[in-house]
């Protein structure tokens, strides 16, 4: 493993209690930053935050990302423990059922984009104040292959991830002589519990458009996120990182 200096740093992690978003937190700590885990589930971000505590200062604080008071609360919470927060990572999502469009319910349309666009909004929304006024700050957001190609079968998914691709590159540009560098990654399928959300359909058809053959490892999208999370990130804002395994072509 490459070390990263993120010595001194303060980060947030989004749904950091499992997934990706634990091996995120988890290369953190392992660059030197302090972690603040926020997930939904507060008993396994609790679990997760004494696990990592090993490896340096990790804290837990529960949260609903689609909702403004929760996010601000959170907020409240993270700065008073840690004073600061220098880094976000914006990874909480769900993929939401496979089905076409015209068979998806509202309700479950209107879900996966609460949680996986709006939630990147609010958090952002919450922290960059903060980031603005000491005059640095880094933001990663996890998008998906599916927000620039559009999977069948998932089309709220892939209009989130489109969302957040978009939401990356406008706030970079209004942050871009701020010191806070807003960035995303789209990553092809990797392997973590939310394939269990997926059809074995849709599965493989994911894979099929992997040139590489493979999915990718959690612990591949965590060190891209760190390197974002560090100063060696200094003239890219606004911009989309693929991890795809040769899918991606543009």
């Amino acid at each position: 493993m490459n070390k990263i200096d993120l010595n001194g740093r303060f980060a947030v992690v989004t749904g950091a209690a499992r997934g990706i978003g634990y091996a995120i937190a988890e290369r953190l700590l392992d660059s030197g930053a302090a972690v603040c885990i926020w997930d939904r589930d507060a008993a396994v971000a609790a679990e997760s935050a004494k696990a990592l505590s090993a490896k340096g200062r990790a804290h837990a604080v529960a949260v609903d990302v689609t909702q403004a008071d929760s996010v601000k609360a959170a907020a409240e919470a993270t700065l008073k423990e840690f004073g600061r927060v220098d880094l976000l990572v914006n990874n909480a999502g769900i993929a939401g059922a496979n089905k076409p469009t015209w068979e998806l319910d509202p309700a479950e349309w209107q879900q996966v984009l609460q949680i996986d666009l709006f939630g990147v909004y609010l958090c952002c929304h919450a922290l960059v104040p903060g980031m603005r006024e000491r005059g640095f700050g880094r933001i990663v957001n996890i998008a998906s292959i599916a927000g620039k190609e559009g999977n069948p079968n998932a089309s709220h998914y892939s209009a989130a991830k489109a969302g957040v691709v978009a939401l990356t590159k406008s706030l970079g540009k209004e942050l871009a002589k701020s010191g806070v560098l807003v960035n995303c990654i789209t990553p092809a399928v990797i392997e973590t519990d939310i394939l269990k959300q997926c059809s074995q359909q849709h599965i493989e058809y994911m894979r099929s458009k992997i040139p590489m053959d493979r999915f990718g490892r959690k612990e591949e999208a965590a060190a891209l996120v760190a390197w974002l999370c560090s100063e060696d990130c200094s003239f890219s804002t606004g911009a989309v990182f693929d991890l795809s395994g040769g899918r991606a072509t543009y």
